[in-house]
């Protein structure tokens, strides 16, 4: 007997007049801001501009999600394209289903398209992103919650998850893997801003610690799921996909800290103007001091000449008195 456990919704969907407000798409929505706004105050401290994340994230965001959804019906065809079963539901995103392999990988060629655009580097950018992904997964897993899909094997522990009766599901307590995979991916959001934080991490390598550390976790929550999915070897095809973007990541880690140690000095140009634009706002007294550079020399040579004139006129005058003071002498 069960005596405590986790409730799952009645419902997923709350209708507002006719529009329909799904708890899923909340999650997601919820995410993407949270990412975004993370995002943009790493980006700042590395010396970006703000709002360059937001820029980009609206490519990103797109091509994530189809990328995510892509995956999903390419790994569970069964689903929309098996005896039954109506193709038309592929396109049902807000009934669930996103596969954050596909997003993730989708969304990377939204950002690198985003990236050159701006002139900025994609590692730098992902960087700057990747604990802000992390903690998007952790809203986006409470998704599942409202939808009681993706739970675990059986379960009578104080923490089960209450699932009710419906399609493709029995009434019971299970593991509330949604549960276990959100409070993973908050503790690789942290690990990935203390190790930032501690080696200054650079050209993508905090990004690679992000997929290193949540395809760890990724590997048995997913093994822990009961849901219907392809099996290689009799191990699903998750854990396989875990398995080797770990490796990549690890080996991407090792190799560019080798390759690139440290970070990026400038991640963002200055394109507000050219080098001579900016030695001219460095120096605006550089006209001024060069017009009275050309103007002493003539004031220099105007000097000698005044002086001359001057004296010229002392000594006409002197003598015209003189020769009258002579004159008045004579005649007196």
């Amino acid at each position: 007997m069960t005596l405590a456990y986790i409730p799952s919704p009645s419902t997923g969907v709350i209708h507002l007049g006719p529009i329909p407000l799904r708890g899923y798409a909340f999650c997601i929505i919820i995410g993407v801001f949270v990412a975004v706004w993370l995002g943009n105050k790493r980006w700042i401290a590395r010396g970006g501009k703000p709002g360059t994340v937001a820029d980009i994230a609206v490519w990103a965001v797109p091509f994530g999600l189809v990328g995510g959804r892509l995956y999903h019906v390419i790994t569970d065809y069964q689903l929309y394209f098996g005896e039954g079963r109506d193709w038309v539901d592929a396109f049902k995103i807000w009934e669930g289903g996103l596969g954050i392999w596909g997003a993730v990988a989708l969304g990377a060629v939204g950002a690198w398209i985003g990236c050159r655009l701006r002139g900025i580097p994609l590692p730098a950018w992902a960087d700057a992103l990747a604990p802000g992904i992390a903690i998007a997964q952790a809203f986006g897993r409470w998704g599942n919650w409202f939808n009681q899909e993706l739970y675990g094997r059986a379960t009578d522990l104080p923490w089960a998850l209450k699932i009710s009766e419906g399609p493709n599901r029995v009434a019971g307590t299970y593991h509330p893997t949604f549960l276990y995979e959100s409070l993973w991916c908050l503790g690789v959001a942290a690990l990935v801003i203390w190790a930032d934080r501690r080696f200054r991490l650079g050209h993508g390598r905090a990004f690679a610690l992000y997929v290193a550390a949540y395809c760890l976790g990724r590997g048995w929550i997913e093994y822990m799921r009961v849901d219907e999915a392809h099996h290689i070897f009799g191990v699903r095809l998750n854990v396989w996909t875990a398995i080797v973007v770990f490796i990549a990541a690890v080996v991407y880690f090792v190799l560019s800290a080798k390759l690139r140690p440290g970070r990026e000095e400038v991640v963002e140009p200055d394109t507000s103007g050219g080098p001579g634009d900016v030695a001219a706002a460095d120096k605006p007294e550089a006209g001024a001091a060069d017009v009275k550079a050309d103007a002493k020399p003539d004031l220099t040579k105007a000097a000698p000449e005044d002086e001359k004139g001057a004296e010229g006129a002392a000594k006409a005058d002197l003598t015209k008195a003189a020769d009258g003071a002579a004159n008045g002498a004579d005649k007196s």
